[in-house]
């Protein structure tokens, strides 16, 4: 998992695989299931399609996610899910997305169904 070498603590180090606006929101969208790059790319407002891919790749190799490629006939289908690591940084990144849910959503008037 380790990019950038020494962490100081526990936190650097999720901060570097979770860091920046949308791999939270990758995993997010995988917490409903496993899903393809299309639908992934229409559940997450406003990425682009180079960062969705280059984002994935890095959680893939930071096995936070799997890819699982399958050939309908000439038709080439890739999936992503969460791995069981993944599932385990959802669940650590819950109560962060309560507290902002909490402090900062209700306080703004906005939705409340996002992480």
């Amino acid at each position: 998992m380790t990019r950038r070498g020494a962490y100081v603590c526990g936190i650097d180090a999720a901060i570097d695989v979770v860091g920046g606006k949308w791999k939270v929101l990758i995993l997010w969208a995988l917490e409903a299931g496993p899903g393809r790059f299309g639908e992934l790319r229409r559940g997450i407002p406003g990425i682009t399609e180079k960062v969705l891919a280059s984002h994935l790749r890095e959680l893939e190799a930071d096995r936070i996610v799997s890819r699982e490629e399958t050939s309908e006939g000439a038709v080439r289908r890739v999936t992503y899910a969460l791995t069981p690591l993944g599932v385990s940084l959802n669940e650590a990144l819950g109560p962060l997305g309560a507290w902002g849910r909490e402090h900062l959503l209700q306080e703004r008037g906005a939705p409340q169904e996002a992480p």
